[in-house]
């Protein structure tokens, strides 16, 4: 079957087609079949079943709560932390523009920590930042 043979059967697809017997029969059928029913105990089973799922909600709800207070760190950093970031200051001069901006994020991360001391992202950033400056202090090491 060849690239022209698929596109006329493409065509012949987006004509409209008649359904080979009535649906609305059936429809109708299956309609009458599943109305609910009325009465007390329909009534019942509704309010236990909206019941039970404020209860799982609820208890979603618990789980989470417990599993974000779990993962946020456990002090935040003080004002007393922020001032005494150390300063590193490579001797290879190509290292300098690169210690200084680490630097700067560093202690930008720290400030933003201590405006939202439960932020899991910031402290990821964090400890991304120091772990880069330490390969960056491994560097200077090794060149020099």
């Amino acid at each position: 079957m060849n690239d022209f043979e698929w596109r006329r059967q493409l065509r012949d697809l987006r004509q409209p087609h008649a359904p080979r017997r009535d649906l609305w029969a059936d429809i109708e059928r299956s309609l009458e079949n599943t109305v609910p029913a009325s009465g007390p105990h329909a009534r019942m089973a509704a309010s236990s079943r909206t019941a039970w799922l404020f209860a799982v909600g609820l208890a979603a709800v618990t789980v989470l709560a417990v599993g974000l207070t779990r993962l946020a760190p456990a002090t935040a950093p003080a004002s007393a932390d922020l001032a005494t970031v150390p300063a590193w200051k490579p001797d290879d001069p190509r290292l300098a523009g690169a210690a200084i901006e680490l630097t700067a994020a560093q202690y930008e991360l720290r400030q933003a920590l201590q405006q939202s001391p439960n932020s899991a992202a910031l402290q990821r950033l964090l400890d991304r930042t120091e772990q880069q400056e330490s390969r960056l202090r491994q560097l200077g090491h090794d060149a020099g």
